[in-house]
């Protein structure tokens, strides 16, 4: 399996985005879990990582570890489906396989940064979170470095549905009204406290219609 280079020698200039190169070799799709406990699931770390993300309240089934080739894999991954706020639990529409750590620090963010900030300043708890997906086999758009959506380790996020039946996208509201404008700004802000890079519609044209929300251990964040 090919090893993540250092996060500090990932400069902003390629974090170009999520429109990005697929990979001349793309892989199949992602095949469902088996009703079996996936194989990766016995490892330590796994076992932990699934273990956290029950206590949250959040609706998913592990999978078992896919290589793909052309530097792509799944491993200790997710399918998720839904989180746990602190009153109810919202869905999480086409995310697809992503890996636990990410799903973990995703499911912690939702709770305490999207649904907190939607009823504090929406007046309306979160319903569903909208997403373009996780896995993608792909490089970062004009380099040759695999994207983190290659490890299911990044999430682009569109939209916020709330329990009043409004839809607030980053597309659509990110310059809308006021409160609309806070909302969005501030759950950009509290993610970029929680995931290693956090893109938006400030970084580049490519990031004006979703939030890319990647795991790791750095602080980038625009």
């Amino acid at each position: 399996m090919r090893s993540r280079l250092p996060f500090l020698l990932i400069t902003p200039l390629l974090l170009a985005g999520c429109g990005a190169i697929p990979s001349a070799r793309a892989p199949d799709r992602p095949q469902a879990a088996s009703a079996r406990q996936p194989a990766a699931v016995s490892r330590p770390e796994a076992r932990k990582c699934v273990t956290q993300l029950g206590q949250t309240g959040s609706r998913f089934a592990a999978l078992p570890d896919k290589f793909y080739g052309a530097g792509c894999s799944t491993l200790n991954s997710v399918k998720l489906d839904g989180v746990g706020g602190d009153t109810a639990q919202f869905s999480v529409t086409n995310l697809g396989v992503v890996a636990c750590p990410l799903a973990n620090t995703f499911a912690g963010w939702a709770r305490y940064g999207v649904d907190r900030a939607a009823r504090q300043i929406l007046g309306s708890p979160l319903a569903r979170i909208e997403t373009m997906g996780s896995y993608s086999c792909r490089n970062v758009a004009g380099t040759g470095r695999m994207s983190a959506h290659s490890r299911a380790e990044a999430i682009d996020v569109a939209g916020f549905v709330l329990a009043d039946g409004r839809r607030i996208s980053v597309l659509g509201n990110w310059n809308a009204s006021a409160e609309e404008r806070e909302f969005l700004r501030t759950i950009h802000q509290s993610a970029c406290k929680r995931f290693g890079t956090v893109l938006g519609p400030e970084y580049n044209a490519a990031h004006r219609d979703h939030f890319h929300l990647e795991y790791g251990g750095g602080s980038f964040c625009r």
